[in-house]
């Protein structure tokens, strides 16, 4: 028969996987970057989901804890949501994690934007460079970089504080039309950007709505986005490192005067980049 100290014991044992996974912050709304974490050093591999998407957890060393940084999208509902990983250890047995996850709701401002009509009605020919943008897009999207590429906490892209715009629903010429995914900060024309962390360039052009456009890809589905240059001084394909120079700030695509458009991007969810500035990340 069983001792009660044995059956405690294998009681915590049980218990312990449901315990491994960990988050930062550890209040999340919508819209919000996530660094999962999972203490298993046994493990070799550990994958999963999260809010439908497939993830794997990664680490810098044999002793490192696993992370995956990922995110809720400014339009996840809120609720409680299940991580469900599957961890393969030295021993080549298995080991299933799950946690739930609250998302409260996050409260937007609106806002009433005028623009130009070429912007809300463009002819065939925008039409068509539209969607041409949007396989470019649609290609850099699908990137699928195996490994982490970012080292340590993101930096703003400009040395100006951020406007409360992230999430705001906007109405263009008295039209609802969208959600701003971004967010944006008043530089002046001529502003330089820089990446707000490592990565590789994925996109370098201009575009019809976004106007100078670069999107830097940081591994693992995780992308920052950078809209507006007047000048832009990286190509596709380009390795870049925090803080490098990828172009210089303006007024051109869709928008109503000079200024920086920045957006993180996870798996095809848009998550608030001030609260991704303040995620305190491990320098891989």
């Amino acid at each position: 028969m069983m001792s009660l100290k044995l059956l405690l014991l294998s009681f915590l044992t049980l218990a312990l996987p449901a315990q491994t996974i960990t988050h930062f912050p550890a209040t999340l709304q919508s819209g919000s970057p996530i660094l999962f974490r999972v203490d298993l050093q046994q493990a070799t591999i550990i994958t999963g989901t999260w809010l439908t998407h497939p993830v794997t957890f990664t680490r810098a060393t044999s002793t490192s804890p696993w992370l995956l940084l990922a995110g809720a999208d400014v339009e996840q509902l809120p609720g409680s949501y299940t991580i469900e990983l599957t961890a393969t250890l030295a021993d080549h047995s298995t080991r299933h994690l799950t946690g739930q996850i609250p998302i409260g709701k996050a409260s937007y401002r609106t806002s009433t934007i005028q623009v130009a009509d070429k912007f809300l009605a463009p002819d065939l020919e925008t039409r068509a460079r539209i969607a041409a943008d949007k396989l470019v897009k649609d290609v850099a999207f699908a990137r699928n970089t195996p490994e982490p590429l970012w080292s340590g906490p993101f930096a703003p892209p400009v040395p100006l504080s951020a406007t409360d715009s992230f999430g705001t629903r906007r109405t263009f010429n008295g039209t609802l039309a969208s959600v701003h995914r971004g967010t944006d900060f008043r530089a002046a024309a001529g502003t330089p950007v820089h990446a707000a962390n490592d990565g590789v360039v994925a996109i370098a052009q201009p575009m019809f709505y976004e106007g100078g456009f670069v999107l830097v890809d940081h591994g693992l589905g995780f992308q920052t986005m950078y809209m507006h240059f007047s000048r832009i001084d990286v190509q596709a394909g380009q390795t870049v490192k925090k803080g490098q120079r990828l172009g210089l700030s303006g007024a051109t695509g869709r928008v109503t005067g000079p200024h920086l458009h920045f957006a993180a991007r996870w798996q095809g969810t848009y998550l608030d980049p001030v609260k991704l500035l303040a995620l305190p990340l491990p320098t891989h």
